[in-house]
């Protein structure tokens, strides 16, 4: 949330937020930060590479709980009811009454919000029962006591991230014989799997701040998040000719914060933390820089998406420097603003940044005013490489990880046109294809098909958009094939009826879909699908789970809704886990997902349709030998009996 320089602040309300008073460009605040510290010494001693680093996987590894875990709010504001502010405007504002709670970082939400009320919500909170958007502060104003006016209405699900849109659990993480870099540590550390850390070069001190978080091998409280930044951060130093030394996590207590903070200086180079940046009323990491030496904080803002609150100061000739608390954010800053002032610290060259040339297949919507980073991954067509956006928000750790480069924004644009060929720069200077990119649905029974492939030594890109949005990309030749499982209600038969010259089917395996739900629940237990749903839409309080648009289970579930629209519609996590796991925790009380998925997490099952998951094949590609590899293990006796066991009926 910002304001400008010249605007006043808002009067304080809800969880009182401070406001950035000034916004540095990034090439202006890098040259601050610099001047401030060169020229200086350069320390010659080196030590050896850490365990985890540059180490290879022996197995596989696949996500053991969904993340982010619940959904959590984007910014500091009110969780809200959209349908409360629909009609909401400067001119005619939306009162709505304040329940009194306040959900921070870290704190399990204790109240429904039902119609008329909000809950002061802060960055990362869990969205509360019953809301299904956020209002920024900025868009608000206070209504007296208890209450506020909003001025702008909500779509459903605005600034709210969803439980499992990141990672979901059973997916497959990383392949054995996986080198780990910093990447691939953040994505294991994000999950709760603990591993990790290198000569003398640059000690630096890493401290992770809030309230909500548990180290990685640590049981996950609720509420509560895997400390990712600790692990990513720490790896990507070492990458970068540093030693990092992770003091841990700590909680936002200012006074304790502070002697961990002047204990870890004392004895280090540089200091790094994350988190604790964003000037919320949980923030205390800034404040206390003021008080670690001269000439203190030189930017506190600076004009980058992700990556605006960073905070870089210089305490007694030693830098220290505050990341976004998100992930995705702490490391494009990290990046793009510290390395190089940590690489010329070690004495090491800049680094070389590799860029290739790659067209954007869809448009990407951008905020004018900063420059915006988007993270991309690549894949071959006919035309040349094709970069997908992979994106999904700055909490995202598996986007970083993920991608195979980024691409830049510039400030004065609000969008990257479709078909723009765009500059990537490459995260690694070896840039290697997949040799099999698939485009499409989900299902967790993919893996099993691809492992024969993997362990063949051939690489596979996997890209979850959901059926049409798998069928669009085959139809633009971006990928080999496209997942899909789309009914025709006219025939009553599935997938065939898609197919455009240039693609043909493969049939792949038949799943139960149905509806999910907690065991003993009255509503559900022992009833059709039919009075299971009109019992759930005749009760006001069931909540229910959706898919993302796109989706064939979305289009399955509009058509069992006739046109209803329950509380809940709008919550549209991107798999079939995450809908289970929504369910499991109480989140939801109902939703539609396949019986492999119902039956692993313990809920309760009501067959709704058996349907089938086949893949429209680019015919072009069919000669390619990563796609007839392909096809082999689809049929093998192997993949056959391995989707039978998990619940699949191979076609």
């Amino acid at each position: 949330m910002t304001r400008s320089a010249s605007s006043p602040p808002h009067p304080p309300h809800g969880a009182g937020q401070e406001q950035f008073l000034t916004i540095l460009s990034r090439e202006e605040a890098l040259a601050r930060f610099q001047s401030a510290l060169f020229p200086r010494p350069i320390p010659s001693e080196e030590r050896s590479l850490s365990e985890a680093l540059g180490a290879a996987l022996a197995d596989d590894i696949a996500a053991i709980i969904d993340v982010p875990p619940f959904d959590r709010s984007n910014v500091d504001g009110f969780a809200v009811r959209s349908a409360d502010i629909a009609a909401a405007s400067q001119a005619v504002p939306t009162q709505l009454r304040l329940t009194g709670e306040t959900i921070h970082c870290g704190t399990a939400p204790a109240r429904t919000i039902e119609a008329g009320l909000a809950t002061v919500i802060a960055t990362g909170g869990p969205l509360p029962r019953g809301a299904d958007a956020v209002v920024m502060v900025e868009h608000t104003q206070p209504a007296g006591d208890g209450a506020i006016e909003v001025r702008r209405s909500a779509a459903p699900g605005q600034l709210v991230s969803y439980a499992g849109s990141d990672i979901a659990r059973g997916e497959m993480l990383l392949r054995a014989g996986t080198v780990l870099g910093s990447r691939e540590i953040g994505m294991l550390a994000a999950c709760g799997i603990a591993s990790m850390n290198v000569a003398r070069k640059p000690r630096v001190a890493v401290l992770s701040t809030g309230d909500e978080l548990v180290q990685p091998g640590e049981a996950l409280r609720p509420a509560a998040v895997y400390d990712t930044n600790g692990a990513i951060v720490s790896a990507a130093i070492a990458e970068n000719g540093g030693e990092p030394v992770f003091h841990g996590a700590f909680a936002d207590d200012e006074a304790r914060l502070e002697k961990a903070m002047r204990a870890a200086l004392a004895a280090a180079d540089m200091l790094i933390l994350s988190g604790g940046t964003s000037k919320g009323a949980g923030d205390v990491s800034h404040r206390i820089i003021a008080r670690l030496g001269e000439p203190g904080i030189i930017a506190h803002g600076v004009a980058l998406k992700p990556g605006k609150p960073l905070c870089l100061a210089v305490c007694d000739g030693k830098p220290v420097i505050i990341l976004p608390g998100f992930p995705t954010s702490a490391m494009f800053t990290f990046h793009d603003m510290i390395v190089p002032v940590l690489r010329r610290m070690a004495g090491l060259p800049p680094r070389t940044e590799t860029l290739v040339k790659a067209r954007v297949p869809l448009r990407i919507p951008s905020e004018r005013g900063r420059a915006e980073f988007v993270m991309v991954s690549l894949v071959e067509a006919e035309s040349g490489l094709i970069a997908y956006p992979t994106g999904k928000g700055s909490g995202a750790i598996t986007s970083f990880a993920q991608a195979d480069g980024f691409l830049r924004i510039d400030a004065l644009a609000d969008h990257l046109p479709a078909g723009t060929q765009a500059d990537v720069t490459l995260f690694s200077p070896h840039l290697r294809v997949p040799d099999l990119v698939i485009i499409g649905s989900h299902c967790t029974g993919l893996d099993l098909v691809l492992e024969p492939l993997a362990r063949a030594g051939l690489t596979t890109r996997t890209l979850a958009v959901g059926s049409l949005g798998g069928l669009a990309a085959a139809k633009r030749g971006e990928s080999d094939l496209a997942p899909i499982h789309l009914l025709d209600e006219a025939s009553g038969t599935y997938n065939t009826h898609y197919l455009t010259d240039g693609l043909e089917l493969v049939p792949g395996w038949r799943r139960m879909q149905g509806i999910v739900f907690r065991r003993g629940d009255a509503r559900f237990e022992g009833k059709s699908i039919e009075d299971a749903v009109a019992a759930a839409l005749a009760d006001p309080a069931c909540l229910m789970v959706n898919r993302n648009q796109g989706a064939g289970t979305r289009i399955l579930i509009d058509r069992l809704l006739a046109g209803a629209r329950p509380d809940g519609y709008w919550n549209q996590p991107r798999s079939h886990n995450a809908v289970a796991a929504a369910v499991a925790q109480k989140r939801a009380d109902w939703g539609v997902t396949i019986a492999p998925v119902a039956h692993a997490a313990g809920l309760g099952f009501i067959p709704l349709a058996e349907e089938h998951y086949d893949f429209a094949l680019v015919s072009v590609r069919k000669d390619r030998p990563a796609v007839q590899a392909f096809l082999r293990a689809l049929q093998s006796a192997e993949s056959r009996a391995a989707l039978e066991k998990a619940g699949f009926r191979p076609a």
